[in-house]
């Protein structure tokens, strides 16, 4: 896979409409305005966009279509939505408001197949399942409800299953670096990319050009970054320069709007 194009890709955490961000999923402040955030990244030549619903409820769903609505009228990028979703009649929902892809976490959890029905409904292209990992001794165990409970799946076996059930891509996070700005856990990421062909996006404590560039060494497919982003410290311009000077494959011109 390493002459494929790698992806850049800003994650916007949502909490009630408006974008968040924290350390170990805890201590949240606002970042700003979910589309002019998105327009902002789109800009600076992002590949794609991870939308998560952090704290999505039952309740909050006519908020969060609303919102992937206006993302979808002003983007002209790729965008994935996750946070919430239960049902092969919610993945339907939120497609059809123009989401991309949908990202599922808990609810694969609860009824892996799930994951078997969305896939042979929709199509694998468009099934992302989050995993929410952290080190517990000498294996990594797989959270759910937001990284706040553990479950008994190691990460590998999981991201193993959930391939096999029909997710056609993977987005890896490290509970252990979300928000520390130490670098992806490179171990945990590079034993999931050697035994997967599904893509691999590596989540959780990127906050330099370098970092990003760990991670795609280490198997990834596609780098996420969050706070590296919003804080205006790196635009998606830098970073992708800095990987091309270093010959990773990146797409360096901008879509036009």
């Amino acid at each position: 896979m390493s002459g494929l194009m790698k992806r850049i890709i800003p994650c916007l955490d949502v909490n009630n409409g408006r974008v968040v961000k924290g350390i170990h999923f805890e201590g949240l402040r606002d970042m700003g305005d979910p589309v002019e955030l998105a327009l902002r990244y789109q800009d600076q030549g992002a590949d794609e966009l991870v939308f998560l619903d952090i704290t999505a409820t039952v309740d909050a769903r006519p908020t969060a279509l609303a919102m992937v609505r206006r993302v979808s009228q002003a983007l002209s990028i790729p965008f994935t939505l996750g946070g919430g979703l239960r049902s092969v009649s919610d993945i339907s929902d939120f497609l059809e408001a123009g989401a991309d892809k949908v990202c599922f976490n808990s609810a694969a959890l609860a009824d892996p197949s799930l994951l078997n029905r969305a896939s042979q409904h929709f199509g694998s292209q468009c099934i992302v399942v989050a995993m929410d990992v952290k080190r517990d001794g000498e294996i990594y165990r797989v959270y759910s409800h937001g990284g706040k409970k553990g479950t008994e799946r190691q990460a590998l076996a999981w991201a193993i299953e959930v391939a096999d059930r029909g997710a056609g891509e993977i987005l890896l996070t490290s509970i252990d670096r979300d928000g520390t700005g130490l670098g992806y856990d490179l171990s945990v990421l590079q034993s999931v990319t050697k035994r997967l062909r599904v893509p691999v996006i590596a989540s959780g404590g990127a906050q330099s050009a370098e970092h990003l560039a760990e991670g795609l060494a280490h198997g990834a497919s596609a780098v996420l970054a969050a706070t590296m982003f919003h804080s205006g410290a790196y635009t998606i311009q830098s970073v992708k320069q800095h990987l091309a000077q270093a010959g990773i494959p990146v797409r360096l011109e901008t879509l036009p709007c």
